[in-house]
């Protein structure tokens, strides 16, 4: 059973090479922390409150980590190798914190393509306003198994 109209579907294995990159650029507002808190119940008072994390050597909240590895496999869902993609393997360092309202931008790149195991790697950085680095990534992802004109296809039979 489908719902709605048929989606975009990202690039297959055979559509992707090393060296295919992409830059995303994001902003961390009150309203995407707000749904965070709210959705997984973590009211951890580094993330939220400014007299507990004053007291800490980050001395402002900041923003969770999980929330930065969301932005991380929203972009590979969308983008590169975009939708139909699954993440396999993620590993990640936080090199340092992301404070509220910071402006983050995440440099994507295919670092490698193994057509046997079906499966890509692609490494991020992410850098501040300032250009400090404030995380390394390494991602594995599975690419979309179907094509856009397998899909249309199978949609039309």
């Amino acid at each position: 059973m489908s719902i709605g109209k048929p989606r975009k579907i990202g690039k297959t294995i055979e559509e992707i090479e090393e060296g295919d990159s992409l830059s995303l650029t994001e902003s961390i507002e009150d309203n995407q922390l707000l749904l965070y808190l709210g959705l997984t119940n973590d009211a951890n008072p580094l993330y939220i409150q400014h007299d507990y994390a004053k007291q800490t050597e980050y001395q402002k909240p900041i923003v969770p980590s999980i929330m930065l590895m969301g932005i991380i496999t929203s972009a590979i869902s969308k983008h590169l190798p975009g939708p139909g993609s699954h993440v396999v393997n993620f590993s990640i360092n936080f090199i340092e914190p992301v404070f509220h309202y910071e402006t983050i931008t995440f440099q994507f790149e295919v670092i490698k393509v193994d057509k046997r195991k079906d499966v890509i790697t692609i490494s991020v950085e992410a850098v501040n306003s300032e250009e400090d680095r404030v995380l390394d990534a390494v991602v594995m992802v599975q690419p979309p198994m179907v094509t856009a004109e397998q899909l249309e296809d199978e949609i039309n039979e």
